[in-house]
């Protein structure tokens, strides 16, 4: 019991911020008219989080954290994917035009949520670095219990950020507030790809 709470608690704390996979998720249930059609962007971004969580435990952290050029190709790579996943947010317009909605297909969903996922270096160091180092504490079947806890939550988030984003959708008619959103979500990219920038330099 002790180690499915610890799972829990760990998981939610780590995914709550706002960061670019939480806005990416909340966008695509806020864009489509039905919570289903967004069921790609939640399925892969906590099939992409549960691959993480499950290398991590199995103890890739160690491997990670225990070479210096690996974390640093780790954040260069991040430092260029949060510059222009910033630019995409900023320059994205949900305004409707004739009554619609841009919406992404089931492809590009799955390949935003895949590269939001994976190519978030600070959702990458959180995984292995909070959640893998956390998992030594455990063995056996509590290790599981712990693992599983994670991962639920993180599917169990995603289809809340959905659900949020889709009522807020009904309420936002012509786009303005969810512009707005992604303007400021933006900005908070930017700002994050500003601070990998300073880590990488120190």
């Amino acid at each position: 019991m002790q180690a499915l709470i610890h799972g829990m608690l760990l998981a939610f704390g780590l995914i709550l911020p706002l960061g670019v996979q939480n806005v990416f998720i909340f966008n695509q249930g806020a864009t489509h008219k039905k919570l289903i059609q967004a069921s790609p962007a939640i399925l892969t971004a906590g099939i992409c989080d549960a691959i993480l969580i499950l290398l991590a435990v199995q103890g890739v952290s160690l491997v990670v954290l225990n070479f210096e050029w690996l974390k640093v190709a780790l954040f260069l790579i991040g430092l260029i994917f949060l510059i222009y996943m910033g630019f995409v947010m900023w320059r994205s317009n949900p305004e409707q035009k004739n009554g619609e909605q841009k919406r992404f297909s089931a492809k590009r969903q799955m390949t935003f949520a895949a590269s939001v996922s994976l190519l978030n270096p600070h959702a990458i160091m959180d995984t292995i670095g909070v959640i893998g180092t956390s998992s030594l504490a455990y063995t056996g079947e509590d290790k599981w219990f712990f693992t599983m806890a994670c991962i639920t939550v993180s599917f169990v988030w995603f289809l809340f950020l959905a659900i949020l984003g889709r009522k807020i959708g009904q309420l936002d008619r012509d786009g303005k507030l969810l512009k707005r959103v992604n303007q400021l979500s933006a900005l908070i990219i930017w700002g994050m790809a500003t601070y990998l920038g300073y880590q990488i330099i120190i």
